[in-house]
């Protein structure tokens, strides 16, 4: 089991997406934090024989402010971690946010059941997603805060990739008419204690696996 403390910062389905994944892992690398919008948390990766292997991971998601998101990296992934507000929270109920969803219930298998529900996730307050979009395997910028113009109009907040334009709210569901066809997956995790959540395990009696899902 591997363990990581949270700071206070803020297979491709075909050959093509397989290289195209490629390029954009090589893109970040060079990229670096500085430039992006998010802070990628090194100090909780765990090490790279234990993502190899892809065993659970903890994470403290005690320091985590409202409104904040952080990154780890989990089986060389980008896992996403978001302690929603009330305000961004109420976001995912809206009918008129939720209308402009490809699959705002979430039917498609995306996630476990236990995240089939309206906000994806265990818990309301926090979202817990993979950070690679549906369509070719970029990751998405989050963009917590309202706004009236962009990136579409009356925007409740939530990603938008900046490949190609595919928008996602705050839940990880993806918006109608973009390039992505599935929402944001969501990797299978429970909550250890209330401070703490171990990423690749399910909760007792549960089986779902991200090899089980449509699309990563």
């Amino acid at each position: 089991m591997s363990s990581a403390t949270t700071t206070d910062h803020g297979q491709p389905a075909d050959p093509g997406r397989r290289d195209f994944l490629g390029l954009v892992t090589g893109a970040f690398a060079a990229i670096g934090t500085a430039a992006i919008a998010w802070t990628l948390i090194d100090s909780m990766n765990p090490a790279a024989d234990v993502i190899a292997a892809g065993a659970p991971m903890d994470i403290d998601i005690s320091k985590i402010d409202p409104g904040q998101q952080i990154i780890v990296r989990w089986r060389g992934m980008p896992i996403l971690f978001v302690n929603r507000t009330a305000e961004m929270v109420s976001t995912l109920n809206n009918k008129a946010d939720t209308a402009r969803l490809a699959d705002p219930d979430s039917k498609v298998m995306q996630q476990p059941a236990y995240a089939q529900n309206w906000h994806r996730s265990v818990k309301p307050e926090l979202a817990v997603l993979v950070g690679i979009c549906t369509h070719l395997g970029c990751l998405p910028e989050f963009l917590p805060k309202p706004d009236p113009t962009e990136p579409v109009t009356n925007w409740p907040g939530g990603y938008l990739c900046p490949c190609h334009g595919s928008k996602y709210d705050l839940a990880g569901r993806v918006y109608q008419n973009v390039p992505a066809p599935d929402n944001l997956p969501v990797p299978p995790y429970l909550f250890v204690n209330p401070k703490t959540v171990r990423v690749g395990q399910n909760p007792t009696g549960v089986s779902y696996s991200l090899g089980e899902i449509v699309q990563l």
